[in-house]
């Protein structure tokens, strides 16, 4: 944000208390809350800015031994896709395995279907970034899920999530990180909403954002003399699957809406900015 922005703050505590409600000039600000040593002590916090998108995160735990930092994005509301730092050379670049597996996907030039792609479809595209960049930041006990595509189903390609054809050793690999408690195993009746999914887990690292991978396990084709399985991941708003239920799922059926890769792209910054973690770069912006 810019010197000099106006941007309302919100601060309740979790007893719902609001603390805090006015607008701080600049993008940084220091506040000094009550620390009560219970759960009063999960913050939520707000901000908004005129002409942009409101964000926030809850719960914000503080303490008194040391400061907490809270990261929030706000994008401006008539905001669009900008790929000029994520065009076709800069992806070989810089995800050069998303180069390799996209170019696997195809028989024509790679990056003549990347421009296309660019061009006619930017939301299915940023969908592709974040998803894939989200999948390269997950350690399994071998290697990333990103690591096991070996093609992408562009044609399936779409807002809200991707498809794929990946080493059939992913699902162990997926399974093994479930048992050490990485991923939740999804109920069944979330495989009905994938067609004919036989399993499905989903990360847990955070509040937000958090990737999931659907198997159909059933649709199997050999690759490079290697047995895959055609794999479904997309990346859910929330990670509890109530709120994912009424919040996401509810709303998107009655109004024909999916996922959307800008808010996806937010949420995922702040959890990632939030848990310390690399920061989530899918190398376009949204301006």
């Amino acid at each position: 944000m810019p010197q000099g922005s106006q941007i309302l703050l919100t601060v309740r505590d979790g007893a719902q208390n609001q603390l805090f409600r006015n607008f701080i000039n600049g993008p940084s600000v220091r506040l000094e809350l009550p620390f009560h040593n219970n759960f009063a002590d999960n913050y939520s916090i707000v901000a908004f800015a005129d002409g942009h998108e409101q964000a926030g995160f809850q719960p914000v735990a503080i303490s008194p031994n040391a400061p907490g930092q809270l990261d929030l994005m706000l994008l401006p509301k008539d905001g669009n896709f900008h790929f000029a730092g994520a065009r076709w050379t800069d992806i070989l670049s810089k995800k050069s395995l998303l180069g390799q597996i996209f170019g696997a996907s195809l028989t024509g030039s790679a990056s003549d279907a990347y421009a296309q792609l660019m061009e006619e479809h930017p939301d299915r595209l940023a969908c592709l970034l974040n998803i894939t960049t989200a999948m390269q930041q997950i350690s399994l006990p071998q290697k990333s899920p990103l690591d096991y595509f070996r093609t992408f189903d562009l044609a399936a390609l779409a807002p809200d999530r991707i498809f794929g054809y990946a080493d059939a050793t992913l699902v162990d690999q997926v399974r093994r990180a479930a048992q050490q408690g990485e991923f939740d195993t999804q109920p069944a009746i979330d495989l009905t909403l994938h067609g004919d999914a036989t399993s499905s887990f989903k990360q847990n690292q955070f509040g937000e954002a958090n990737v999931q991978l659907t198997f159909h396990e059933k649709n199997r084709k050999t690759i490079g003399g290697v047995d895959c399985e055609y794999v479904e991941p997309d990346i859910d708003y929330f990670r509890d699957n109530g709120a994912h239920l009424i919040l996401e799922i509810i709303p998107n059926g009655l109004t024909g809406n999916v996922s959307k890769p800008r808010v996806v792209y937010v949420l995922r910054w702040i959890a990632g900015r939030r848990s310390g973690v690399p920061e989530f770069d899918p190398l376009y912006t949204i301006e």
